[in-house]
C-alpha cells in the first residue's frame, strides 16, 4: 500500500503530532512519502519530506490573532494552484490529510479519496461545542480550506465514533513532571512587548514566555523571554505550576495531560480556537478574551487557585492508524 501523509505546517501542533504518526503509519509496512506545506512551523520532522511546498499558511499577528493583510499576501493564488496541480495524488492508495489544503484540493479535482485525519474535522462535528457567538465566515473556512471525503478527528474529549481524544507525544508522556515557581507562556500572536507590558502587572510571578518573534534569549525582572525550542518547551511545561497559551489544541491536550493548571486565551477572529475554548471551559479550563486590562482580574483570581481539570488521555495512536486503514482497504 502507498500512502501519502500530508501535513499542515503552520503553528507547531501538526508537525507534533505527526511524530507520532508516522511511527504508527510505517508499523504496517506500507510505503510512506511525506507531505508538509506551511511556513509558520518551528518544530523539525525528523523523517525524509517528500514534497515541502509553501501551501497556504495562515500568518500570526502581533496583537492576539492572524495576519490577515500577509496572510492574503503570501496566498499567491497561482502558485498555490500550481502546487495543487503538481501533487500526483493518483500515484497513492490513499491520502491522509492533516488539514494541508493542496492535497485535498488535489483529490477533490480529481475526484479521489482523501481521509482526513485532524483536529479540525472534530471541531466540525455536530456534537463538538461552539461558541455562542455565531461565526459563519470562519465556519464556511474551516469547512472548506482543505475539504476531504472521509473525517477522523482528534478532540479533547471524544464526542463522536470517530472523535479520537489527542495524541500526545511520547516526549510529553515521558517527561518528568515537578511544580517549580515559575508558569509557562507561549501566545505566538502576541508580540514580546505585549506580553512584557501585561505580565509585569503581576509583581512577583515568574513568567517563561516562549516567544515566536525572539530569536534571543533575556530576562526582563521576573520575565525570562526564550526562543522555542521542543526540548526547553516541554521541560518548562513539566515543571511549572501552570501554563498560559493560546486556544490551538496540542499545547492545552499536553497541559491537561501533565495535570497542570491552565488559562486559555483564543485568538482573534480563529473561529477554531474560539470553539476550542468554548470546549475547554466547558471542561472547567479558564478562559480570558484578550489581554487587556479588563482581564488582569480573571487571570489573578486562576494565579490565586489551584483548580486542575482531570482527563484521561490513553496512548491509542496506533489503534486509530489501523481503523483508519482499515477503512481504506475496506474502500478498495
Amino acid at each position: 500500500m502507498k500512502v501519502l501523509y500530508a501535513i499542515q505546517g503552520t503553528g507547531n501542533g501538526h508537525l507534533s503530532r505527526a511524530r507520532d504518526v508516522i511511527p504508527a503509519l510505517l508499523k504496517h509496512g506500507l510505503t510512506l512519502d511525506i507531505l508538509v506545506s506551511g511556513i509558520q512551523a518551528d518544530v523539525p520532522l525528523p523523517y525524509p519530506i517528500s514534497y515541502q511546498l509553501k501551501g497556504l499558511s495562515f500568518i500570526f499577528g502581533k496583537k492576539g490573532g492572524v495576519d490577515m493583510w500577509k496572510t492574503y499576501y503570501r496566498a499567491n493564488s497561482l502558485r498555490l494552484q500550481k502546487e495543487i496541480k503538481s501533487i500526483p495524488v493518483e500515484d497513492y492508495d490513499l491520502v491522509i490529510n492533516d488539514f494541508e489544503p493542496v492535497t485535498a484540493w488535489a483529490c477533490k479535482i480529481k475526484q479521489l479519496p482523501c481521509y482526513s485525519f485532524s483536529h479540525q474535522a472534530a471541531v466540525l462535528c455536530a456534537k463538538a461545542p461552539k461558541p455562542k457567538k455565531k461565526d459563519p465566515f470562519g465556519k464556511w473556512i474551516l469547512q472548506n480550506y482543505a475539504p476531504t471525503t472521509r473525517q477522523y478527528g482528534l478532540h479533547f474529549q471524544s464526542y463522536e465514533p470517530n472523535i479520537y481524544t489527542p495524541i500526545i507525544r511520547q516526549d510529553v508522556r515521558q517527561a518528568t513532571i515537578s511544580k517549580k515557581e515559575h508558569y509557562t507562556v507561549y501566545l505566538p500572536s502576541y508580540s514580546d512587548e505585549k506580553l512584557l507590558q501585561f505580565l509585569s502587572k503581576f509583581k512577583g510571578v515568574k513568567w517563561q514566555v516562549f516567544s515566536k518573534h525572539n530569536k534571543k534569549e533575556h530576562i526582563n525582572d521576573h520575565i525570562h523571554i526564550r526562543p522555542i525550542t521542543n526540548t526547553d518547551f516541554v521541560a518548562s511545561m513539566a515543571s511549572s505550576k501552570g501554563i498560559v497559551c493560546g486556544a490551538g489544541f496540542e499545547t492545552p491536550a499536553e497541559s491537561l495531560f501533565m495535570q497542570k493548571k491552565l488559562l486559555v486565551i483564543p485568538m482573534k477572529g480563529q473561529y477554531e480556537q474560539q470553539c476550542n475554548a468554548a470546549a475547554l471551559a466547558k471542561m472547567g479550563v479558564s478562559v480570558i478574551k484578550s489581554l487587556k486590562n479588563k482581564h488582569l482580574i480573571k487571570l489573578q483570581n486562576w494565579l490565586d487557585t489551584d483548580d486542575i481539570v482531570s482527563v484521561d488521555y490513553p496512548n491509542i495512536t496506533d489503534q486509530m492508524i489501523t481503523q483508519i486503514l482499515e477503512a481504506s482497504y475496506r474502500s478498495h
